[in-house]
């Protein structure tokens, strides 16, 4: 992963995180599960993405999945079945919720992008394989 990648999941892991801190001051703070979660997304997330912006080790490149993913499964949870008492509708509020949802959705589309990315390469590289392998045979076999 090269350090455009990592700037760029640190930029939408810190936009996540500032949508979140933002959200608590105005007043999730007074919502008894729901604002310590808040702070502690925002506060994870800061450090997350200051850590990748430092070089910090591939570890906490996965690490970076667990507020972008969790916090997607909370806002979905908050919107179908209710959260800890809380419930949400559609992308409000305007136009936060849509922020931290398309920010967070892009940390796991960067962190996926390597990893299909070589799955990709290496299904490539195998039908070039067989298809060597075919023609090696298919020669073997005219030659005899």
């Amino acid at each position: 992963m090269n350090r455009a990648q990592l700037w760029s999941i640190a930029a939408c892991l810190a936009a996540s995180g500032y949508v979140h801190a933002d959200l608590y001051v105005q007043g999730y703070r007074a919502l008894p599960a729901i604002g310590p979660a808040f702070l502690l997304q925002a506060s994870g997330s800061f450090a997350l993405a200051l850590l990748l912006m430092a070089g910090a080790p591939a570890l906490f490149r996965w690490l970076a999945a667990a507020p972008a993913g969790g916090a997607l499964v909370a806002f979905v949870l908050s919107r179908t079945t209710g959260l800890f008492g809380f419930t949400g509708q559609g992308l409000r509020p305007a136009p936060q919720a849509v922020v931290s949802v398309l920010a967070e959705i892009l940390v796991l589309v960067l962190l996926a992008a390597p990893f299909v990315n070589r799955c990709l390469d290496r299904e490539w590289k195998q039908d070039v394989t067989d298809t060597d392998v075919t023609r090696v045979r298919i020669s073997r076999w005219w030659a005899s």
